[in-house]
Parts: C-alpha cells; sequence; structure tokens
C-alpha cells in the first residue's frame, strides 16, 4: 500500500520525466514552416540591347580614311550591303560580289559612285549609299599640362575646349594663356594661340581643330 510519501515523490518524478518531453512537443509545434511559399512577383522584363549609333552628320566633303566605319547599303539588296565595315589599314573595304575596294582618299559620294559601278556586272541598276558610322582616322595629338596626353580622335567642327576636356581637362599647373596650337606639315608648323579662360567666357571665337593639330599646354 502506498504512503502518502510515496506517492507524492512518485508523482514529482512523474511531472520531471513529462515536462521536457511537453516543452519539446510545443517547439516543434511552432517551428515555421521551411517550404519557401510561391514568389508572386512578376518575372523580370529582359533589358532590349543597345542599338548601333547610325551615320554621322558631316560634310559631304569630309574624306575617307583608314579606321573609320562606313555603312554600305545597296538598295533592295540586302547581301550586298553592309550594316558596318571597317576601313582597314591598307585604305580598303571588302564587298561581296566585288571584292576589295579602295575607300581611303574618297569622299562617301566617290565611294558609292566606284562601288555602283562595279555592281553594275552583277546587278540592273544599282542604287548605293556611303554612309560614314565612325571617324577613327582623323586624330589630333594633345600634349603638356592635361590629364592624358596623347593622341584623341577628332570629330567634325571639334573645338579646342572639347580637345582639352576630352583629354581630362587642365592640370593645376596647366597655364592657361599661353595654349597654343602647332598646326602643319614639320618644318612649316605655325602656332595658333588660344586663351583659355577667354574662351572659357565667350570672349573669344572658338578655334576649329584640323586633323594633325597638335595642342601645346605649357
Amino acid at each position: 500500500m502506498l504512503t502518502c510519501k510515496k506517492l507524492s515523490s512518485l508523482c514529482g518524478t512523474l511531472f520531471l520525466l513529462l515536462v521536457p518531453s511537453v516543452a519539446g512537443m510545443a517547439q516543434q509545434a511552432g517551428k515555421p514552416v521551411l517550404t519557401p511559399a510561391p514568389s508572386t512577383e512578376p518575372a523580370p522584363t529582359p533589358t532590349p540591347s543597345k542599338t548601333a549609333t547610325g551615320p554621322l552628320n558631316i560634310s559631304p566633303n569630309y574624306v575617307i580614311g583608314a579606321d573609320d566605319a562606313l555603312q554600305i547599303t545597296v538598295w533592295k539588296e540586302p547581301n550586298l550591303s553592309a550594316a558596318s565595315i571597317p576601313v582597314r589599314p591598307d585604305g580598303k573595304i571588302t564587298l561581296p560580289l566585288i571584292g576589295d575596294v579602295t575607300a581611303a582618299g574618297l569622299t562617301p559620294m566617290q565611294l558609292a559612285a566606284d562601288i555602283t559601278d562595279r555592281l553594275k556586272k552583277y546587278v540592273t541598276d544599282p542604287t548605293v549609299d556611303v554612309s560614314v558610322l565612325g571617324v577613327n582616322s582623323k586624330r589630333i595629338f594633345m600634349v603638356g599640362e592635361v590629364g592624358h596626353v596623347g593622341p584623341i580622335p577628332i570629330t567634325p567642327g571639334m573645338t579646342v575646349l572639347q580637345a582639352i576636356s576630352s583629354a581630362g581637362g587642365l592640370t593645376p599647373y596647366a597655364n592657361k594663356k599661353k595654349i597654343y596650337i602647332l598646326r602643319g606639315d614639320p618644318g612649316k608648323q605655325q602656332n595658333v594661340p588660344f586663351d583659355y579662360r577667354k574662351a572659357v567666357k565667350g570672349d573669344m571665337q572658338g578655334v576649329a581643330l584640323q586633323p594633325g593639330d597638335t595642342i601645346v599646354v605649357p
């Protein structure tokens, strides 16, 4: 027969055994669901790729040079056209059917006329258009106190201020009043003075650069 003292001891032991089990069950019951809920966000829209820049607005008298990029369009003949073709260092380009064609030294209209004549052997009344996509053959040179010395591709109508900006600007040691342009063939070069401060203020007319110019910043 159990006495009250033994019964009390037995109840205490059972209580100690049941408490951890109940706590563990409670923890398991309260655990979050690990399976991720399906996302309701819409799928990202693919970013369209950048399109190539179109033909440059240049003078009809522009003379094509090596490394320039051209667009050759033959009307109604996409297989004979070229969306972008570089002028090789030898001054030539290669086109379907007619092969190598000299482009350097010609204007776009002259090159179009030459290609038209060559295509007449294969196409009835061909219509050819030549556009300049990139001017890479014409360069100027930066010397002295600028961010980056060396050659810079010249764009149509580029001014000295624009060239200096393309070269990283002037250094703190630049003499802004003594900048000048060396122009012409070696031995026959002329100095064209350029006052940076007046140009920035608009007090002097911008000097248009020419291929082969050297900007000297003392």
